[in-house]
């Protein structure tokens, strides 16, 4: 009878510990078919059924019944989107817990030197989540603009070139909000009332910091072009930008600009049209914008490049100085056959 007893008890342990082995098996041991990483993407608002798709399309899964076993034993019901890498030998538990927590960790993003909206959208790239056509999409909807304040020509103003932590699944929604809760910090009460004094709003101070940087990017002269521009804007002058008028034609590459090239009819065209263009022609540096916040004061009513082709300005108050300025500027291009 104890024999009896010994035995039954002896299998009643062995099953057990089968029972666990299987269990422990089944929640850690390797349930993956693929030799080599799989990346799985999970989109937004994805079902259950969706997240077994992207498996089954990928071939992952060794034993589909363990793994729902082990979803709902450790109650995962929010799917996270994101793209996830399954590696070769993971296990139901490694597997529900990547899922479990997502995508949601912070991205380092930087931009400067971007010119328009297209190439700060190329920048964003596939940085984030969200694919950069729903970036682009926003960017082109009136009513998602006027919600920050801004219009199609303004916009460009809203983006302040830094680099920032974003998170990796943020919405392209998401994204502009952050870019608007940076510009609300980069416009302090200090910069506002600068920018007061000067009879400017933020926007404008960007539009105008915007042709300052297309002007000359080095710090030596950016406040005083700044200081030049303001001085023509107080005067009721044409401002008589260049870069104005190589936005409203389309092409920044241009060496020199001709006197047919002066009448482009468009708002851009300081040359025709009195004031700032409408928005900015580029997204200006922090840097800039500071420039012309803090510009210099002077007399300066006109510049031209140095005829020593350095990037540098010969600048005046005289409109006869300035003449004998361009005709040296137009001589040393002639010199070195640049046309265009």
């Amino acid at each position: 009878m104890k024999r009896k007893i010994i035995t039954i008890l002896i299998a009643v342990a062995v099953v057990g510990i089968l029972v666990l082995a299987a269990g422990w098996t089944s929640i850690f041991g390797n349930n993956t078919k693929n030799e080599a990483p799989a990346v799985v993407t999970i989109p937004r608002d994805a079902s259950y059924d969706q997240v077994l798709d992207s498996l089954r399309t990928h071939d992952i899964l060794r034993s589909e019944k363990t793994f729902n076993a082990v979803v709902k034993a450790m109650r995962f019901k929010t799917m996270r989107p994101g793209h996830y890498t399954i590696e070769p030998g993971m296990s139901n538990f490694k597997i529900v817990r990547l899922l479990r927590v997502g995508q949601h960790y912070p991205v380092k993003f930087a931009f400067n030197n971007v010119r328009t909206i297209d190439q700060l959208v190329e920048k964003v790239g596939h940085n984030f989540f969200f694919e950069p056509e729903e970036l682009a999409k926003l960017l082109k909807d009136p009513a998602v603009l006027d919600e920050y304040g801004f219009n199609k020509a303004t916009i460009p103003a809203m983006f302040i070139p830094n680099s920032y932590e974003v998170y990796y699944d943020v919405t392209a929604k998401g994204f502009l909000d952050k870019m608007y809760e940076n510009y609300q910090k980069f416009w302090t009460t200090k910069r506002r009332k600068k920018a007061d004094k000067i009879g400017l709003t933020p926007v404008e101070v960007s539009t105008l910091a915007s042709i300052v940087e297309e002007e000359n990017f080095r710090a030596e002269e950016k406040a005083i072009i700044a200081g030049l521009y303001i001085n023509r804007l107080n005067k009721g002058m044409l401002l008589q930008a260049d870069p104005t008028v190589k936005f409203a034609l389309g092409d920044f590459g241009r060496k020199r600009i001709l006197n047919a090239d002066l009448q482009v009819d468009s708002p851009y065209n300081t040359y025709k049209y009195k004031g700032l263009p409408p928005g900015p022609i580029r997204i200006p540096e922090g840097s800039t914008i500071d420039s012309v916040l803090h510009y210099k004061h002077h007399d300066y009513l006109y510049m031209c490049a140095k005829e020593d082709l350095s990037g540098y300005h010969n600048f005046t108050g005289s409109a006869a100085v300035h003449a004998q300025n361009a005709a040296r500027y137009r001589a040393a291009l002639n010199k070195q056959k640049i046309k265009r």
